[in-house]
């Protein structure tokens, strides 16, 4: 799928793995790198974004990925998950996780992270969930202003672990269905 002349979007396979990870712990870097002591952030960056963890996310059926590329390198991506991990509870609605909207601050204002999160809407309505849910940290206004223009609402307090330091964290939701 391609939208413009320089973007394009694609489903990542397991071959993809190193360059997923290494986009995924460099705009993790970018974005958050100077939160956490370089103990605690290559921790975090080791557990989640080692070329074997990414490749045992995309073989797994409750995730979901799609990645922008332009000129051929990976830019951003967003990581969906059919499962819920964050601490929360749907009750008796059904609830897809948004894990990661991540893009490299080199290409903010273009237009990609609006898509990426437009197919991440079209996949939970596609399979029929009642709400998407995430965790944004709270001392991120650019973000919570991007999610609240797609409709999410604060909907309690969470924490998210890096290494040893937590980060309080805000749960949003956006309902589908009433």
């Amino acid at each position: 799928m391609q939208t413009g002349s320089m973007t394009t979007y694609r489903t990542p396979s397991v071959e993809d793995a190193a360059h997923l990870s290494e986009l995924g712990a460099s705009s993790f870097v970018e974005a958050f790198g100077q939160l956490y002591s370089a103990k605690n952030l290559n921790l975090f960056l080791n557990q989640v974004y080692s070329p074997t963890k990414v490749a045992e996310e995309l073989g797994d059926q409750n995730r979901l990925f799609l990645v922008a590329e332009q000129a051929g390198e990976m830019i951003g991506f967003c990581k969906i998950g059919l499962d819920i991990t964050l601490d929360y509870d749907p009750g008796s609605r059904r609830a897809m996780e948004l894990k990661q909207l991540y893009l490299r601050q080199s290409h903010l204002g273009q237009g990609i992270s609006q898509h990426l999160m437009a197919w991440a809407i079209d996949q939970a309505r596609a399979r029929e969930f009642d709400d998407v849910i995430l965790s944004v940290y709270s001392d991120n206004p650019r973000a919570q202003n991007f999610y609240h223009k797609h409709g999410f609402q604060k909907i309690g307090d969470t924490y998210f672990m890096v290494g040893d330091h937590r980060d309080d964290e805000y749960l949003y939701a956006l309902r589908l269905t009433d």
